[in-house]
């Protein structure tokens, strides 16, 4: 794997992506990677998840690792479960509870 660096970047702006990757749940290191794979494209895509693993045979299309927020992925869950098993508070919502209050 190569390593890349860039110089000289300006407080605000590495502050601004520090932000962005602790809103989407990210290591810095990992919010620069989604970044760079979606300006890449879906060539990169493919390459992340093999065209014939199960992942890709259910969506339909490549899967890209951590471009989902906790929010999204809650949402499709609700969808596909409408209904919590025991009647009782959602992960999500304990965990969120959790982080918020500290």
């Amino acid at each position: 794997m190569a390593n890349l660096s860039i110089k000289d970047v300006p407080e605000t702006l590495a502050e601004a992506l520090r932000q962005r990757a602790a809103r989407n749940h990210r290591s810095l290191q990992g919010e620069l990677m989604a970044i760079i794979e979606r300006a890449a494209g879906d060539d990169i895509a493919a390459d992340v998840q093999p065209a014939g693993s199960p992942a890709t045979a259910r969506r339909g299309a490549a899967v890209r690792r951590g471009w989902k927020t906790i929010e999204q992925i809650a949402q499709e869950h609700r969808l596909r479960f409408p209904e919590p098993i025991r009647g009782g508070p959602l992960a999500v919502d304990i965990i969120r509870e959790d982080r918020d209050s500290r």
